[in-house]
């Protein structure tokens, strides 16, 4: 297992779990690859407590990074007026998190997307003066407009494609639906900003769409979240721009490597988040596929990769598969750099017992899945009237969240259903369900918890 480093690359470690045993004719090989980042300097994810100047603030430290804030500035952020307040001082607190050095601008997002600071296509460089600017600009926003949300991305894309730096990031604030472009247009630009910058998203209120929102999140690999009262926006923008600040390189792929005849059949990330990265595979050689992970800090991630091997015989051994976690050549004139390789083996055996264990870490993950899809299915099911099928569904969601110790999400599911026994699944819909807690529960469905050691 190689680590290599350079400048403030941090050092990164691959771990390999699975039991490679198969019965003779077995051919499925499951396997948790573990991806840690150490050694950067800061943390992404991790609140900096106790700090009197937070480490996000030390000038000239870190990479280069460039962040845009769009800020929804339609018609229905005056109702309540508070909503609009709210998102100006957010915007504000992130500004004051930005470290020294760090470009950035704001755009305001209706039908149309407006630069709101610096302006003239250009990203500011944040110092005392020029976040004493932005917050004055901020004074400015109104509400007014309707919600084009591909045009903001647009324009996020054309100020952050212009800069010269390492991490390119946006933080999407929105509280309606993307009623002023068809999904057509919306799906566009985030094919078009997909690798070109990671982005945050975060749905404010109750009357905006969440498969918008996590889609958006999704196809940028950053985090979607809801923030149902607009007085938590503040601290939320905050957590996200220190998260931002913590990022220490962009563009890592997990790279995988299989010998002929063997097919993938699914890469995903498992932890912190399930997030679907099969599809997204861009060829890297004949036997070589890269799959997206974004922008890195000092964080661990699980992924889960399946493979189908061909048919062998007892006693036989292969190669299944070699995970690479890669970053580009930003010139794309050198080979990639390797930062880390952990290997995934198939072994043919007749020993019932080694063969027919399923490793710990595959059965967590594959329920933490299951758990995700099960409560997406759920809440489909009550929205289309279809209630038998929503309490089956919740109550295996129930089941499994008991099961593997996912205390935040059991948590979000008893304001859906009444529990009956979490052991065996048996639940009850509840009558009267807030909006805001079933939006909470859909929107973060895909958290999940990992293996208790």
């Amino acid at each position: 297992m190689a680590n290599f480093s350079k400048s403030h690359v941090p050092q990164f470690s691959v771990e390999v779990y699975q039991n490679e045993y198969l019965p003779e004719g077995g051919r499925e090989v499951n396997a948790i690859v573990t991806v840690t980042s150490t050694g950067g300097g800061t943390t992404g994810g991790v609140p900096l407590t106790g700090a009197t100047l937070s480490p996000a603030r030390l000038p000239g430290q870190g990479p280069k990074a460039a962040v845009v804030i769009m800020v929804d500035c339609s018609g229905s952020m005056d109702y309540p007026p508070t909503k609009m307040r709210n998102a100006r001082d957010a915007t504000a607190a992130a500004i004051d998190t930005l470290r020294d050095g760090t470009s950035f601008a704001v755009v305001g997002g209706t039908h149309i997307a407006k630069e709101v600071y610096p302006g003239n296509g250009r990203l500011a460089v944040a110092d005392a003066q020029t976040r004493t600017q932005a917050k004055e600009a901020l004074r400015r926003l109104s509400a007014g407009g309707g919600t084009a949300i591909g045009t903001w991305l647009r324009l996020t894309d054309r100020l952050l494609g212009a800069a010269d730096v390492d991490i390119r990031h946006g933080i999407l604030l929105t509280d309606g639906r993307n009623e002023h472009e068809s999904p057509e247009d919306l799906r566009a630009a985030l094919d078009a900003c997909a690798g070109r910058f990671t982005c945050d998203a975060r749905g404010v209120g109750t009357d905006w769409e969440v498969k918008e929102v996590t889609a958006i999140a999704s196809a940028l690999l950053g985090t979607a979240d809801i923030v149902a009262d607009p007085a938590g926006l503040a601290a939320d923008f905050t957590q996200m721009m220190e998260n931002v600040m913590g990022k220490e390189v962009a563009d890592v792929a997990l790279r995988l490597w299989t010998p002929v005849g063997v097919e993938i059949k699914f890469v995903k990330q498992v932890a912190p988040t399930v997030a679907e990265l099969t599809d997204r595979r861009t060829g890297a050689s004949p036997r070589a596929g890269d799959y997206p992970t974004g922008s890195w800090g000092d964080e661990s991630r699980d992924y889960h990769v399946c493979v189908r091997v061909p048919e062998a015989g007892i006693g036989q051994e292969m190669l299944a598969a070699r995970v690479s976690l890669i970053l580009p050549d930003p010139s794309g004139a050198a080979a990639p750099q390797v930062l880390s390789q952990g290997l995934v083996r198939a072994v043919w055996t007749d020993d019932m017992v080694a063969s027919t264990s399923i490793n710990p870490q595959v059965a967590h993950y594959t329920g933490q899945a299951e758990l995700a899809q099960v409560i997406q299915q759920g809440l489909d099911a009550r929205k289309s009237g279809d209630f038998d099928g929503a309490t089956a569904k919740l109550g295996r969601a129930v089941q499994l969240a008991s099961a593997s110790g996912n205390e935040d999400t059991a948590k979000l599911l008893s304001k859906v259903v009444d529990v009956v026994d979490a052991a065996t699944g048996t639940v009850r819909l509840k009558a009267k369900v807030a909006e805001a807690d079933e939006m909470t529960l859909e929107t973060r469905s895909t958290k999940t918890v990992r293996v208790k050691k």
